[in-house]
Formats: structure tokens, C-alpha cells, sequence
């Protein structure tokens, strides 16, 4: 099944100031963040943004902040997404099937995240290379339990050419600093 900008939405999950520092490899999934919501943004893809506990976490990185100038940032407490009151209509309300998930942690709130979206009817694709958790390990092992769940996996550059779908176009040209 391919990525389909027509039907997919963006969902970054709490890639937060207090929280990032302790991510294995925060400033990769940092960066691919970054790179999917610029696209999503040039693509008209609609953009969604997490932030758990602000209060004890602060607010997502200057960086994804920056780059969500269009999305749709939302606080939750819950560690799902998901469970968090109003977030599954307001995702429903973009008409779009397909979530594309990026954020931390892989195996908590990404996972829980991802399970919910699975539950309420959405196909959900992991961005693996924009996704992490602490430790390597839980965050191997929360895409292993995905995986086996149902979600799909996949990579910021596969993202990026299925949303686009050609080249040689005007908007494959100005994504192309997205993808170098």
C-alpha cells in the first residue's frame, strides 16, 4: 500500500524540550520531523502536533515549532493520542485514512498512539527514522510490537516520493532540499 498525500495526515508525537534531550538520536528524528512537516506543509497535507504534560515537559523543540507553522498542535495528558479527549474526531475531520506517525517515546506514547489509530479504523504508518525512545532497545522492540500489530513502517524519504508520486515536476523540484 503506498502513502498517499490525498489521504494521509501527519501526526508528530511530543518531541518536546525536556524530553529530547534523553532520545537516542533526538536530532535524526528531530530533523525528519522537521523534513515531513516542511513537505506536508508544500504538499497540503494536513499536520498534527502533540504535546504531553507541557507543564513537566515544556513545549516541542524551537524546531518543530517552526516547521508546524500550519499544523495543528494540541495538548494531551493521556500517553495515546488516541485516548485523548477530542484528538480521534479532530483527526477524523481531515477526511484522511492514512496517519503517518514520527515523535517520542517509540515505546510509549508513538506505540500507545499508533494502537489506538489502528482501533478507531485509521491505517497507520510508523516513520521509523523519525521516531526513537531512550534506549535503542524499546524503541526496536516498539516497532517489532507495531509491526506485528498492523502498522506499517516506514522512512522520511519514502514518505517524501509518495507523497510527490513523480518527478520532473514544480513541487518535485522544490522538495528536492527536503530530500538532499
Amino acid at each position: 500500500m503506498l502513502i498517499s498525500r490525498k489521504d494521509s495526515l501527519l501526526l508528530v508525537v511530543d518531541i518536546q524540550e525536556k524530553l529530547a534531550p534523553a532520545i537516542f538520536e533526538a536530532d535524526e528524528i528531530t530533523r525528519n520531523s522537521v523534513r515531513l512537516l516542511e513537505g506536508a506543509r508544500q504538499l497540503g497535507v494536513p499536520a498534527f502536533v502533540s504535546e504531553h504534560y507541557v507543564k513537566g515537559l515544556g513545549h516541542s523543540l524551537p524546531a518543530i515549532r517552526t516547521a508546524a507553522v500550519d499544523a495543528r498542535i494540541f495538548e494531551k495528558i493521556h500517553f495515546s493520542c488516541a485516548a485523548e479527549p477530542g484528538v480521534l474526531d479532530l483527526l477524523r475531520a481531515s477526511g484522511r485514512k492514512q496517519v503517518l506517525l514520527t515523535g517520542s517515546e517509540t515505546h510509549v506514547c508513538v506505540l500507545q498512539t499508533a494502537l489506538g489509530l489502528l482501533a478507531a479504523g485509521f491505517t497507520v504508518f510508523l516513520v521509523a527514522d523519525a521516531a526513537s525512545s531512550r534506549t535503542p532497545a524499546n524503541r526496536q522492540a516498539a516497532i517489532e510490537r507495531m509491526r506485528a500489530a498492523g502498522v506499517h513502517v516506514a522512512t522520511t524519504e519514502m514518505v517524501l516520493f509518495e507523497w510527490l508520486e513523480r518527478g520532473g515536476t514544480d513541487e518535485f523540484r522544490a522538495a528536492l532540499p527536503l530530500i538532499k
